[in-house]
């Protein structure tokens, strides 16, 4: 990626779209926060949240690709006090958030994705 992101680790996430029921991928940067991922719903800072955010709402269960792996998780948002800690971590590791959360009047979401075990 480039710009503020540059460096960062993408996936592609792929959702089931809530009203049409089909599945729709989405690349999206991540913060690994020990084995779990951390995802943001900013949409570059628009006034709405990304189609993929309402999508994993609907149905939480999702398929996450990295370069190396493909595997299920379960997309759980975070809300509060909770949500603010992981957001300050994303921030850290990749600063272009804080400015898409300033350009906004809506609280950006973050996503966990906790894998899912076959067993």
């Amino acid at each position: 990626m480039g710009g503020p992101f540059e460096g960062s680790s993408l996936i592609l996430l792929t959702t089931v779209g809530a009203r049409s029921g089909k599945r729709r991928t989405s690349p999206l940067g991540f913060v690994a926060d020990g084995d779990d991922l951390l995802i943001v719903a900013s949409a570059g800072g628009a006034p709405k949240h990304p189609a993929w955010y309402h999508n994993l709402l609907a149905e939480p269960r999702v398929t996450v690709e990295t370069g190396t792996e493909t595997f299920e998780a379960m997309a759980v948002p975070a809300w509060g006090e909770e949500r603010d800690r992981l957001f300050e971590r994303v921030v850290r590791v990749a600063p272009g958030y804080a400015d898409y959360q300033e350009k906004t009047s809506r609280v950006i979401p973050v996503v966990t994705l906790r894998r899912v075990s076959d067993g």
